[in-house]
């Protein structure tokens, strides 16, 4: 299963934990192939970075720069080509998109509302964590 992981799922399952953390495991494990692309990693960096994360960051003495640099290499990196604006209210999330069309991925895995409410799209499902992680257990 060819997945792409949001930045909202990333962040939860590097730092919290839980079902998010479950789906880098299945990358890590081989269950699954994670893709991510330079735009995405920029994207995490400065998320991680934000000073509510600091503290989770320092408690596991952990620093953005390294989280970012593992799932770097965790993950496969596609090159995403521009697409038309698709997702109305935030082109920011056009490169989830476009980044999982390069990866020709099968899901992509996000919290995100207004992504969600795309699926599927060109074939590609639009999941959040929880589905996710049942679609490549299953």
């Amino acid at each position: 299963m060819r997945l792409v992981l949001d930045t909202n799922v990333l962040v939860s399952g590097l730092i919290w934990g839980g079902v998010p953390r479950r789906l880098l495991e299945l990358g890590r494990d081989g269950q699954a192939m994670l893709f991510t692309s330079q735009p995405l990693l920029d994207e995490l960096s400065g998320v991680l970075e934000r000073d509510k994360f600091a503290a989770p960051l320092a408690s596991q003495r952990i620093t953005p720069a390294f989280l970012v640099q593992r799932y770097g290499i965790l993950a496969e990196l596609v090159e995403p080509e521009p697409i038309a604006r698709t997702v109305p209210h935030d082109a920011d999330d056009d490169v989830v998109i476009a980044t999982a069309l390069a990866a020709q991925a099968d899901i992509i895995a996000t919290g995100d509302k207004e992504l969600l409410g795309l699926h599927p799209w060109r074939g590609i499902r639009i999941l959040d964590a929880a589905a996710t992680l049942g679609s490549v257990l299953n």
